[in-house]
């Protein structure tokens, strides 16, 4: 579909974007902030070395319009006097050679798209996200390898992709969030034509693509931002590194015309916008506020879908900021310990209990505003009004599976059978679900982190992440932290690249999650977003209820993650169904077919029984009634078992 592009006029030229190098008739037009500088000069170093000092202009801007370069050129500048310092363009379209090398200029024009009926994510709340790290979803790496595997992910039942960062960073491999180019796609996973080729694929078979991106710091190694605007950085640091000073319109340009390029000149149907605590701005409006609303102008008519990771929990960024949804840690923490029993560091707040697993799913955040003892202050901010899409809920991201220290997957630390019941929890809830990389298939490779830089900066990136692990008692001990992976090892990355041949619909753990997708589209109460839908009960010490209300018909979900749960007392009227109906097992997630042992009914006249570590969803049944006419001698002439 045609994109909205904003056209800018800049000191009498019209440009794509008001920075960067672009393309124009007869040659191209470069335009970089570098407020430090007092002279710019541009080093065109192939097909031929050419030499030109660009115009200063109002701003700290630094402009020139050249004829007779083309697609494929490679440049840099030089600031000032510096004859040995040579810089890439801080908003190059692509770095063939690494943050350290030349930029190459990039005709976007040239983009062969088939998607032009393609209208974006038009029901955020019918989303099921998947978060793929190109660098290891494939053995290649590459956007080209990832594709082809994209009708697996339609077949499974996904809907939207969450593609982890992609800006050129130092070194070979990494995660991504230490970007240093935010406008050039990493070449170690292929050419900025390969980016459109992936997202004009995913959408060919129906699938959207956002993109992950990190406004809050710039990495440590190959950033020259810092160089060319010392206003970039902010006085207070994050805790990965130099945070951003927002306070500057250059500044404020840059990182807005930054969601704009993604959306524009990709077409990715949305952004997830990194660790948002962490970015601190006392200009109004916020400059997140700006960040989604000139990626929406980019879009024009397309509807794109915005999420934020945001530690605090912090709603603002929904009701006010214009964000679609917001990550929600709580329900993945109480997911976790209930599955694993670990509940040191930072997840000493949570149990694991029916209640806060029933909590999350009614309420989303379990902590709006109360105590929270691992803060030592209170934490979080209400949901009342928020629709459950507004938050996404996981049972594993790349950020929790690699802080387990050795970056075991759910599949190899928990019950099998306890995490599919609460797969089903997942698939089944009101807020969008997201699946990390090679969960669906169970997989057992891990999940670790993992980067690429010069000895000293390796040192220093093992020291720091093993300090933060030692958070964790159990990773604290000297044993423990002489066996954490080495972040910069070729080892530790190989071990987390997927294997394609686990992408198999035979596998159990493959079709317990196509089916309950399955389930989760062709069953309207699921995704119905209205007040008083959807409630949830505790039954005991390790079982809950879900009850969903629709005119389509009911549901009612039993989760038991403990020893099989027999009560003949059910003083719980979410257990009821329907008037002059029963219930009757739909689905269940110990069915042979997932690796399970076959589920009886739970219901019968005498007792309510859910088999171990199982979730077992019900519908109405008018043959399932377990009333008794004429009714049995009553407990006051033929007593019961106590």
């Amino acid at each position: 579909m045609a994109h909205a592009l904003q056209r800018f006029r800049v000191v009498g030229e019209t440009r794509r974007l008001p920075i960067g190098a672009e393309l124009v008739a007869g040659g191209a037009a470069f335009r970089v902030w570098a407020p430090a500088a007092k002279r710019v000069t541009l080093v065109l170093e192939a097909p031929e070395r050419r030499e030109v000092v660009l115009r200063p202009e109002p701003g700290g801007y630094h402009a020139a319009l050249l004829d007779n370069v083309g697609a494929g050129a490679r440049y840099r500048y030089r600031l000032d006097d510096d004859d040995g310092g040579l810089h890439a363009d801080p908003v190059s379209r692509f770095q063939p050679d690494g943050p350290f090398g030349p930029s190459q200029l990039v005709d976007p024009r040239d983009a062969v798209w088939t998607d032009g009926t393609w209208r974006g994510i038009s029901n955020p709340c019918k989303q099921v996200l998947y978060e793929m790290h190109v660098g290891t979803f494939t053995p290649e790496g590459t956007w080209s390898a990832a594709a082809a595997q994209l009708p697996f992910l339609r077949d499974l039942g996904v809907t939207t992709i969450e593609m982890m960062p992609v800006n050129e960073f130092a070194g070979r491999r990494g995660w991504g969030y230490d970007g240093v180019n935010l406008f050039a796609p990493f070449h170690g996973y292929g050419t900025p034509t390969d980016l459109r080729a992936f997202v004009d694929r995913a959408h060919a078979i129906g699938l959207a693509v956002i993109l992950d991106v990190v406004y809050n710091h710039f990495g440590p190694a190959g950033n020259s931002n810092f160089t060319y605007a010392p206003q970039f950085k902010h006085r207070i640091a994050t805790e990965w590194g130099d945070s951003i000073d927002f306070s500057h319109d250059g500044v404020r340009e840059f990182f807005v015309t930054n969601a704009r390029y993604w959306i524009d000149e990709f077409h990715f149907d949305g952004l997830r916008v990194d660790a948002t605590q962490a970015i601190n701005d006392e200009r109004s409006p916020h400059v997140l506020a700006q960040i989604v609303s000139g990626a929406r102008a980019a879009a024009g008519p397309k509807r794109i879908f915005i999420v934020g990771e945001n530690e605090p929990q912090d709603t603002t960024l929904v009701r006010e900021y214009g964000f679609d949804a917001l990550w929600n840690d709580d329900f993945e923490h109480a997911a976790r310990v209930a599955l694993t029993g670990v509940s040191d560091g930072y997840f000493h707040d949570f149990r694991g209990s029916p209640q806060e697993l029933v909590s999350a799913i009614e309420r989303g955040f379990l902590y709006q505003g109360q105590l929270y003892a691992w803060q030592r202050n209170t934490r979080g901010t209400s949901t009342r009004g928020l629709q459950p899409c507004a938050l996404v809920h996981c049972l594993e991201n790349h950020d929790q599976v690699a802080n387990t220290g050795f970056g075991e997957r759910l599949a190899a630390v928990s019950a099998p059978a306890a995490l599919r019941a609460l797969t089903a929890v997942l698939l089944l809830g009101p807020q969008i679900p997201m699946l990390f990389q090679g969960q669906e298939t169970g997989t057992r490779k891990p999940w670790t982190f993992f980067a690429d830089h010069d000895p000293k900066l390796n040192e220093l990136v093992r020291k720091g992440r093993a300090g933060f692990l030692s958070q964790f008692a159990r990773l604290a001990t000297p044993e423990a932290q002489a066996a954490l992976p080495d972040p910069a090892s070729s080892t530790t990355f190989e071990a987390c690249v997927l294997d394609a041949a686990e992408r198999d619909f035979g596998r159990p753990i493959v079709q317990l999650h196509r089916d309950l997708l399955q389930l989760r589209r062709e069953t309207a109460c699921f995704t119905d977003q209205r007040d008083g839908n959807l409630r949830g009960a505790p039954l005991g010490d390790s079982a809950f209820c879900l009850r969903w209300w629709h005119e389509d018909g009911d549901r009612l979900l039993l989760v038991n993650l403990g020893a099989t749960f027999r009560q003949s007392v059910l003083p719980e009227p979410l257990l009821a169904p329907p008037e002059k109906t029963g219930w009757r097992v739909a689905w269940s997630s110990e069915h042979p077919r997932y690796g399970g042992a076959g589920t009886p009914e739970p219901f019968t006249i005498a007792r309510l029984a859910i088999p171990a570590r199982s979730a077992v969803l019900l519908a109405p049944d008018p043959s399932a009634y377990l009333r008794v006419d004429p009714p049995p001698e009553s407990g006051e002439k033929d007593p019961v078992d106590p």
